[in-house]
């Protein structure tokens, strides 16, 4: 969730820090620092604040040093004030940090660091601690002795006053990146704060100590046995990681999916049919699969609800979709003939990966679903399928959402032939009609201005409600979080058909209700329950394939929608509610890339 920085090179570093940090700010924080070694001499001095990063940069004036980290931090251990801000600094070290340090309270009382301490982080107290622990000579066997000590998950880059120029780095499950190029050495928790200066990187391996000095990049276990990294390429122009004229990069990126989608269903399908062999995922991991489950965090939950609706339908087995944060403390049902299916935009979610590892230990069949190469999840899974999507940097996620349904389209496809759930024939035409989507979201997207105007009515709206049945509500779901994210407005989706048994309660005069009818087996009944909120009051707002709603009784606004089979009509709902959140948000004056309070890579629990 922090974002990290480091360099050291030949170049100056306060700008690089500066950069990188505002690169990484999509992350989520709520205050920024950075350390540096004062004119590359052994005293490190640091500039930190509250705030954003351009109030950071207004204090910081030093562009004398080639060698420093910076840190924009989500607050966990203590409220936001300048003195919990990183990085932390405690007689020979300066620190900073990403993650959560469980037993810190035991490390104060153990070593007897208390009397060291001027913020309330769990930070701090690690910095402590490298502090004791070190000689005044040896950075690495301070870190040796440190980091067995440390319950929780950390990614810590560590400066030693008395070694100026050189970095060290060190994690558990928290990310890090790092790389080198002509103009020095670079590490940070995301690859965009680095990209402009190498597409080359690699991810640090855990425990694994990491020295990173002007000339290059060593890493050595905590035996002290030679480490090569794994090198990586990035496979995106540093353009995709800027707004590129748009406004914003959620706007961008909502404009970005008819591209996102092709790039990640055209690998998959090789004459008219899904095809994983270029992700080397065999045929065995669809056979005897006997039930399903699903396992993500918020918007990529909600991408798993429509693979769920999907599957089950296609394949007539059972197909759960967990929280992943509950997944290990409900006793999952999970055996060696069960499929279970991780979805991770970062491939770095905390809770996801957890999931992932202890359903590893009860079947080989795990697949993950992602859009970062070499994270965390994808390693750690037996088969992974990569999205494609490129860099998403809007906190909210809208291509990620409709890659990651894609993919569940091609998955419940190769399931459905593998298993003789459907006939080549009906997969033809499966695949057909996938294709088309790309087509048929940009025919939407010609549907902003209207979208823009109708949102008009929702800017001062306190509650907002979404209802639909069947693999609608599975959207309306992800509608809701879209608008509550970004605008602040309460928002809760309801299954159209409960709405008598007690939530109607909630309908009063003007209450903006969206409503999703695109599913014509449901469809009479949805028009019904939506009579019964505008009966009541309800401002109503409707998304339908149906071309001929003129009754003022069913809604006020109506949202014609291009048709196509059913099943696909998703994609297109989607792009309509993710731009209903969009410029409510912005209607607001809001800033809908960078919400409050949240990250867009999850990496505490």
């Amino acid at each position: 969730m922090c974002g990290i920085i480091g360099f050291t090179g030949k170049l100056e570093a306060q700008d690089i820090l500066l950069d990188g940090l505002e690169k990484l700010e999509y992350r989520g924080y709520d205050s920024a620092g950075i350390a540096y070694f004062k004119e590359n001499k052994g005293k490190i001095s640091t500039r930190k604040t509250a705030g954003k990063v351009k109030d950071l940069r207004a204090i910081c004036d030093d562009n004398e040093s080639t060698c420093g980290i910076g840190h924009t931090r989500w607050a966990t251990h203590g409220g936001v004030t300048n003195a919990n801000a990183h990085p932390h600094k405690c007689g020979n070290v300066a620190l900073i940090h990403n993650g959560i340090i469980e037993n810190y309270h035991e490390l104060v009382s153990s070593y007897d660091l208390g009397k060291d301490l001027i913020s309330e982080t769990d930070t701090e107290v690690a910095a402590a601690l490298f502090n004791k622990l070190y000689d005044g000579e040896n950075p690495i066997e301070a870190i040796k002795k440190a980091v067995p000590l440390f319950k929780g998950s950390f990614a810590f880059c560590i400066m030693f006053k008395n070694k100026p120029g050189i970095i060290y780095a060190v994690r558990n499950v928290s990310p890090m990146v790092a790389a080198t190029c002509e103009e020095g050495s670079f590490i940070a928790s995301d690859l965009t704060a680095f990209i402009q200066y190498s597409k080359k990187y690699f991810i640090v391996p855990e425990y694994t100590i990491l020295t990173m000095t002007e000339s290059g990049i060593t890493l050595t276990d905590l035996d002290g046995t030679n480490v090569e990294p794994e090198f990586l390429e990035v496979n995106w122009d540093i353009t995709a990681a800027q707004k590129d004229g748009y406004p914003t990069f959620m706007l961008k990126e909502i404009n970005e999916q008819p591209d996102a989608i092709t790039r990640t269903i055209t690998p998959r399908i090789a004459d008219g049919l899904p095809d994983f062999s270029a992700d080397n995922i065999p045929d065995s991991l669809f056979e005897n699969c006997r039930d399903i489950t699903i396992v993500a965090c918020g918007t990529a939950m909600y991408a798993g609800m429509v693979g769920k609706s999907l599957m089950q339908e296609m394949l007539g087995i059972p197909v759960t979709v967990a929280i992943a944060s509950e997944f290990r403390y409900e006793h999952p049902v999970i055996t060696e003939d069960s499929l279970v299916i991780v979805v991770s935009q970062s491939g770095e979610t905390i809770d996801t990966l957890e999931a992932l590892r202890l359903a590893k230990t009860r079947t080989q069949k795990t697949l993950a679903i992602v859009n970062v190469k070499g994270s965390t999840i994808a390693r750690e899974s037996n088969y992974v399928l990569y999205t494609h999507a490129g860099p998403e940097i809007a906190v909210a996620s809208t291509k990620a959402y409709t890659v990651q349904t894609a993919a569940f389209y091609l998955i419940a496809c190769k399931l459905g032939l593998i298993q003789d759930k459907i006939s080549k024939d009906e997969a033809h035409e499966f695949i057909g009609n996938l294709q088309n989507v790309s087509n048929n979201i940009t025919e939407v997207l010609k549907l902003s201005e209207n979208v823009e105007r109708l949102t008009k009515r929702m800017l001062n709206a306190s509650n907002t409600f979404f209802i639909g049945r069947g693999i609608d509500y599975t959207l309306s779901m992800e509608g809701a979080l879209k608008l509550k994210e970004i605008s602040y407005i309460h928002a809760e989706a309801y299954a159209a058909g409960e709405l008598k048994h007690g939530t109607i309660a909630l309908i009063s005069e003007g209450v903006p209700v969206i409503a999703l009818a695109t599913q014509s087996h449901v469809y009479s009944k949805v028009i019904s329950n939506i009579r019964e909120v505008k009966a009541r009051g309800a401002y109503v707002i409707l998304l339908s394939m149906d071309e001929n709603i003129t009754d003022s009784s069913i809604c006020d606004t109506f949202i014609s929608l291009p048709k196509v089979p059913d099943r696909f009509a998703i994609f297109e709902a989607v792009i309509i509610l993710q731009m209903i959140a969009y410029f409510t948000s912005v209607g607001k004056g809001l800033n809908a890339d960078q919400p409050r309070n949240l990250a867009k890579s999850v990496t505490v629990e």
